[in-house]
């Protein structure tokens, strides 16, 4: 829109943002995408794993409260504690360090451990892995724990349902060879034909496109370096 005024076709290309803009916004669209792209369903066998693997991501130490604050990605722990306690999986395996590099001491799987153990999870059924910074360190570092422990069965992969494609191949390049998805937090909602998810541009539904185009722009650059 910037350029345009600077433009001999002002104009045209005003139409053109605008049209782009309308077409990111439109709920019923970026819906669409999601259901293209958000492939994996729960799994409908009732098997029990052994681990539960859960990637970070969900949450970070409020410095004033002192205590962990939640994310929308939140879902990807309620729903492992669920599985749980269900007996569906034996262990909850936590992945993630500090993506923080002014404050790299801020182990978000640490701060998750604590939370667990304070509803009562107990000890012996969770597992941490605090040095990763990213979803192929998730994998490495989550792999040589596992193998250390010489659990070797059958896994659950927890993660948000737009993240999965990456995640699972990203494991299974690392050598998981029976690691099952189990997507969380669903961003794709039931297809509506409701005037205004239809018709009326929405800033939600840029906040959710933003989300899927961070997943293709890091699902394609992991393909670059081998790492899925």
């Amino acid at each position: 829109m910037i350029f345009s005024f600077y433009s001999k076709h002002k104009h045209r290309i005003q139409i053109i943002a605008i049209v782009f803009l309308y077409f990111c916004s439109n709920s019923f669209i970026v819906d669409e995408i999601g259901r293209w792209w958000e492939k994996y369903s729960i799994p409908s066998h009732t098997y029990t794993y052994e681990v539960g693997i859960v990637l970070g991501g969900i949450g970070r130490i409020d410095p004033t409260l002192e205590r962990i604050e939640f994310t929308n990605s939140a879902d990807r722990l309620l729903k492992a504690i669920e599985l749980y306690h269900k007996k569906r999986i034996k262990k909850i395996l936590i992945t993630g360090g500090s993506g923080s590099v002014l404050h790299p001491d801020d182990k978000e799987a640490a701060d998750i451990y604590q939370y667990l153990k304070n509803i009562q999870v107990p000890d012996s059924d969770i597992i941490i892995e605090n040095e990763s910074k990213n979803t192929y360190e998730n994998a490495v570092f989550s792999k040589k724990i596992l193998d250390s422990l010489h659990i070797k069965k059958k896994y659950l992969l927890i993660t948000s349902a737009y993240h999965l494609r990456r995640s699972v191949a990203v494991f299974e390049k690392q050598g998981f060879k029976d690691i099952t998805p189990y997507p969380t937090e669903r961003l794709a909602g039931p297809r509506k034909f409701e005037f205004d998810h239809l018709f009326l541009p929405h800033p939600d539904a840029l906040s959710v496109l933003y989300k899927y185009i961070h997943e293709w722009v890091g699902f394609i650059i992991y393909k670059i370096k081998g790492y899925a």
